[in-house]
Order: C-alpha cells, then structure tokens, then sequence
C-alpha cells in the first residue's frame, strides 16, 4: 500500500531492532535515510537490500516534495535516521507534514529513543517532563530558550553533541542555577554511562576531560532555590555583558542589581567568584 512508514531503529544495541521495523523496511518500495552510509550498514546487517534516498537537513524541502509524489503515485516509503525514532528534533517531521496535507497515509513503527531511555534511568522525576531538543547555537535564540523555560517545575530534556557540551553546562548553569542533572552518553552501546550529580559538579567533572559519544541531558525542573539562583545568575551574566561593554565593574553590578532587584554587593559577589 503506498503510505510512508516512520520507522524507528535501534539507538545502539542492534538487538533492539523489532520484528516489525524489519518487516516493513523488507516490504517498502524503497527507504529515505538521513545517512545512507549508516542505514545501508543496518539494512546490510539483517540482509535486507532496498534502494536507499538521501534526505537530510540540508535537502529537505527539494527531496520531501520528490519523496511524496512518489509516494503519490503508488509507492511505499519507509524513512529512518541514523538512530532512534526518525522526525524526533530530525527533519524527518517535515517530510510527515508534507505528507500529511498532501493526504498521504502516514504509519509509525516505533522503537526506543534516546530521550525517553535517558528519562527513564535519570533518577529524577518522570511524572512531567519536556523534550527541549537542541540548544541553538545562536546565542540570541539560545538565550531565549533558556529563559524561556528556566522557571517550568517539570523534568527538561535536552540533546548535546560532545563538542558543545561544556559550553551547554555553563549556560545551564549561568540561566538554571545548580540543579540535578543526569548526563546519560552512548545509550545500549557498549561505553554506555550515565552520570548523576549537580550542573557545576558535572562541569567539575569535565573540567579536565574531552567529552565523547552523543549526550542526553536530563535536567531537574525549577523549585523556588533554583528560581532565585537562575535569577541571580541571569543578573551576574548581564552584568558581565556591560563589563564586555566597557563599563566599569561596580557600575555594572549597580545597574544589573537595578534591573534584576538584586544588591549590589550580591552581584558583585558572583561576578568575582
């Protein structure tokens, strides 16, 4: 039946790929893979041999509209990502809303993500969380974010590559406050690891070490402390941006205080720390 297929593959451990992915991936006319060189290494582990069309960020609109009308016009298509649920902070979603007002039938076969198995085994609470993807990496928009969300109560999960890791705490640090955080890396692969603690003892911990593998952040919502220390640290982190400016230390603590309705010496107090 010509549908596109969301279809999730394994995170890591190749023993998570279900029944059904592989028979759907055996059935569809052909499969749309962000890296066709990851998908034809999983197709070619469980024998499976299907044409194979490159559909990533950077292609998306003109390929999106090339994979729907072929799927139109009779055809079946399963779309995947290198790993996990595909469409999830991916650009398979544009693909499924192309599809969707276009009327095409769009079927999901689901397997683990990287966020949900974070969750699960972060210690901190499951009840209500939100999936906050990618930080951008435009500091305008990504301060925006931040504050965005820095006094929601619930569970925050984020995704980081390890490059950018380092600077992502800081800033979680620096808008959040010092929260409880678990970093779960190489989720079912073999290094897995999950590391439990507060922000400033995982930038602590990393202090001297080169992050490795792909992160999931689980991030403890905002309770009343980390409410005024996400807001004394949005205070110091204004006054920095004066002093960058040129203003004299104690004159921006001054202003900064004025904004935010914190001392002076409080302020202060940060900045020299």
């Amino acid at each position: 039946m010509s549908a596109l297929y969301v279809v999730g593959t394994p995170i890591g451990n190749l023993s998570d790929m279900t029944p059904r992915a592989l028979e759907v991936l055996s059935e569809v006319d052909f499969i749309a893979a962000e890296d066709t060189r990851v998908t034809l290494k999983l197709l070619t582990h469980f024998g499976i041999k299907k044409p194979l069309v490159s559909y990533y960020e950077h292609n998306l609109r003109e390929k999106g509209e090339y994979i729907a009308d072929r799927i139109a016009a009779g055809e079946s298509c399963a779309i995947v990502t290198d790993a996990g649920m595909p469409c999830i902070s991916d650009p398979g979603e544009d693909l499924v809303r192309i599809c969707a007002e276009r009327g095409i039938d769009v079927f999901v076969v689901p397997s683990p993500t990287a966020a949900m198995s974070a969750l699960a085994v972060s210690g901190l609470s499951t009840s209500r969380f939100s999936f906050e993807g990618f930080l951008s990496v435009t500091k305008k928009q990504r301060t925006a974010h931040l504050e965005e969300i820095k006094s929601l109560r619930h569970t925050l999960i984020f995704y980081e590559a390890p490059h950018k890791l380092k600077n992502t705490l800081d800033d979680l640090y620096r808008y959040l406050g010092d929260r409880r955080i678990s970093l779960c890396r190489e989720l079912t692969k073999i290094h897995e690891e999950v590391k439990r603690g507060t922000v400033s003892e995982m930038i602590e911990y990393y202090s001297d070490k080169t992050p490795k593998g792909e992160y999931v952040l689980v991030v403890e919502g905002c309770t009343e402390e980390h409410g005024a220390k996400s807001d004394i640290s949005a205070a110091a982190e204004y006054a920095r941006e004066l002093i960058g400016g040129g203003m004299k230390t104690s004159e921006a603590c001054k202003e900064a205080a004025k904004k935010y309705g914190f001392t002076k010496s409080e302020i202060y107090t940060i900045i020299v720390k």
